[in-house]
């Protein structure tokens, strides 16, 4: 296969992969899981004749957390996903279908994460070096390692050797919880993404695809080689991960989501906490601030690590003057 088709494949991947996550949550903004003219707003029009959505099974107890700020003629809640799920997870709750339905607008990480093309693109541009290879940058043992990895989830070091670390890092951290059951398709994001257009709710992106993926493909190298080898040394604990997550998610438990994010974030490196969150979740609260000032109401539905982690949107909410309230 040439390095044109095997970038194709992967980049279809990688664009499932990152829309939320930079990654939900093998990435933790990686798999994790994604705005008008100055605020970088994408509008997608709803289907002329959609299908209504079909229910989603009730978790048991409160459910995953929601929050809502509110003033005298704005209500946003922002509700935090899950990118992948195994289908048929319940997950669904009273709360979050009354947020739903009382919302005019529809938020979510990116509008059109159902177009790889933009991620192709990207993948291209940014994750590929031919004339400075993985093997080049790697240490021999760091690089074997990184060989059994890929040949973990059906590739190889050789025919991975061109992409930069970040790329490889996707490739890696993306195959196992497909492996283990999970599907983009059952995620949540995709889920209320699918019942917005059935409900002709207008729907924006905080941002583009391109621009989350340049932050990542944008930290520095030592960043990208320290984020790979998180995922190559611990690759047997990304599914266990995942599921630690989901269940802490299912139950409600912020605090514990927001504890595992960390192990694939800033305790990686401080560049993958900045690119994953700091700088996205500083421009999401700035969106949400001049929501604020308009009036109405949305319904925001971003990777629950956004939300549970420390540099939240939640917290750099309530630093601006915002009281968000745990519904």
């Amino acid at each position: 296969m040439t390095l044109a088709n095997r970038m194709g494949r992967t980049a279809n991947h990688v664009s499932r992969m990152a829309f939320g996550a930079c990654a939900a949550l093998a990435a933790s903004a990686v798999l994790a899981a994604f705005p008008g003219a100055a605020h970088a707003e994408q509008a997608a029009a709803a289907p002329a004749a959609a299908v209504a959505a079909a229910p989603i099974p009730r978790a048991e107890g409160a459910g995953p957390p929601l929050w809502v700020v509110k003033d005298a003629d704005s209500t946003i809640y922002l509700f935090g996903t899950i990118h992948y799920l195994r289908p048929g997870t319940a997950w669904g709750s009273d709360k979050v279908d009354a947020a739903f339905a009382s919302a005019d607008q529809f938020w979510v990480e990116v509008a059109d994460q159902d177009d790889p093309s933009v991620a192709a693109k990207v993948a291209q541009q940014h994750g590929v070096t031919p004339d400075r290879p993985l093997s080049s940058i790697l240490s021999a043992e760091d690089f074997a390692a990184f060989d059994k990895a890929a040949q973990g989830v059906g590739a190889n070091g050789a025919a991975l050797d061109a992409y930069r670390p970040w790329l490889a890092a996707f490739v890696v951290a993306g195959t196992a919880p497909m492996q283990a059951g999970y599907r983009p398709d059952a995620g949540v994001d995709k889920t209320l993404m699918d019942r917005a257009r059935a409900e002709g709710k207008t729907i924006h992106g905080f941002e583009t695809a391109d621009r989350q993926l340049r932050l990542i493909a944008g930290m520095s190298e030592e960043a990208q080689i320290a984020y790979l080898n998180n995922y190559v040394r611990h690759g047997d604990q990304i599914v266990p991960k995942l599921d630690q997550t989901v269940a802490a998610w299912l139950k409600g438990d912020a605090a514990e989501v927001g504890r595992l994010n960390r192990l694939d974030t800033r305790a990686v490196h401080p560049d993958v906490h900045r690119a994953a969150l700091i700088e996205r979740n500083t421009d999401w609260a700035a969106q949400i601030e001049t929501m604020m000032q308009g009036s109405g109401s949305a319904f925001v539905a971003v990777g629950v690590a956004h939300l549970a982690d420390q540099d939240s949107v939640v917290d750099m909410l309530k630093a601006r003057g915002y009281t968000v309230e745990r519904l």
